[in-house]
């Protein structure tokens, strides 16, 4: 019956709405869909009808991970959700958790537009919004009193604005989204790796990022950290990021943020924008490859979650084998439709039990020991 239903709607997607939006502006269509998803959110009739239509659950998906129960291994990438708007509505939607934000220290407008194209033949998108939020004290208001019926992960980051290009206000200015938004969400990520800001990525070099650890390690939390990288990195790079990881509190690394390079063999569209990263299947090797990387380097030192290029049960189990304790997704959702993320858990529930395994645990990097 759940294969039935997954298939009907997948086929009014992919034949009728998909068609629709890809003719609309990609921010325009985005906001209109969040309004929508925080419209059904908002209301336990339109949670159900949602989760009707798309939830699937199984006990062999079920994992605690850092003291945080998860339901299953798929997660929304943040990135979607800017302002926190669809907490509500993701559960039914199938997802076992999500990040939101990226949240920063001031409001931020972002960058100008257009910020957002789709590559229809690559299956993926240039992404150029520039950390585009209302600031970690309107969103800690938003979060504030709510409850969670999955797990919430708060993605913070530095405002994208000239200021920060001085590297001490670069600093403070995380410290201050880090610090408000603290008291909400079950994991807190450091996002180091926007592709998109003013200032660049200045905190993938080891001296600015033992800095700001130096400065973030002086704020109380229990909650598990997160690093989030970029999937550009060379491996000194990464080597020198690992080793800062390792004399401070992050738990979890989440591989990979977007990727700026143009040379990348899996863009086949033509008049791709200079501007902006990329996400979707062109990013796909990338993360796994410095998620197999990270794996056999650090063993189960750090939770690792895969993020890019998930369109199917298929590419979320390979992050798994590889090492991912948990994987993310946004391009696949859009390109493949809402009714994706239950074609991947129980696709996942069949690969499993064709390996012989009982549970989504026993998978975590069993192609990298």
């Amino acid at each position: 019956m759940t294969n039935l239903r997954s298939k009907f709607i997948h086929g009014i997607y992919k034949g009728v709405l998909k068609p629709i939006f890809f003719r609309m502006d990609p921010e325009a269509i985005h906001e209109r869909m969040t309004s929508v998803g925080a419209l059904l959110g908002a209301h336990s009739f339109g949670r159900a009808i949602t989760a009707g239509l798309f939830k699937y659950e199984n006990e062999a998906l079920n994992q605690n991970i850092l003291g945080i129960d998860f339901r299953n291994p798929i997660g929304l990438a943040a990135g979607f959700d800017k302002d926190a708007q669809l907490i509500d509505i993701l559960p039914s939607v199938g997802f076992g958790f999500a990040e939101v934000g990226s949240v920063t220290g001031e409001p931020c407008a972002g960058n100008p537009k257009p910020r957002l194209w789709r590559l229809p033949k690559s299956n993926s998108l240039v992404v150029y919004y520039g950390l585009k939020n209302a600031g970690c004290e309107a969103i800690a208001q938003r979060l504030k009193g709510k409850m969670f019926a999955i797990p919430i992960g708060i993605s913070v980051a530095m405002t994208n604005c000239k200021a920060n290009l001085q590297i001490g206000n670069a600093v403070n200015d995380f410290a201050k989204a880090f610090k408000v938004m603290e008291p909400y969400g079950d994991y807190i990520t450091v996002n180091i790796s926007c592709p998109n800001t003013e200032s660049g990525q200045p905190f993938i070099q080891p001296d600015n990022l033992e800095r700001l650890f130096a400065v973030l390690d002086k704020i109380q939390t229990k909650k598990p950290i997160f690093i989030k990288l970029s999937p550009d990195m060379n491996r000194a790079e990464l080597g020198a990021v690992l080793n800062v990881a390792r004399s401070h509190r992050i738990q979890g690394i989440i591989t990979t943020n977007l990727t700026k390079k143009r040379d990348n063999p899996k863009i086949v569209d033509v008049n791709v924008p200079e501007k902006g990263g990329m996400s979707g299947k062109v990013v796909q090797d990338l993360t796994d490859d410095m998620l197999a990387y990270i794996y056999k380097k650090e063993g189960k030192r750090f939770t690792l979650v895969g993020n890019g290029g998930v369109f199917t049960a298929e590419d979320a189990y390979r992050k798994i084998r590889l090492g991912a304790s948990l994987v993310q997704l946004i391009t696949g959702m859009i390109f493949e439709g809402p009714q994706v993320i239950g074609d991947i858990n129980q696709g996942l529930v069949k690969l499993l039990k064709k390996d012989g395994f009982t549970n989504i645990s026993q998978a975590i990097g069993a192609d990298n020991c």
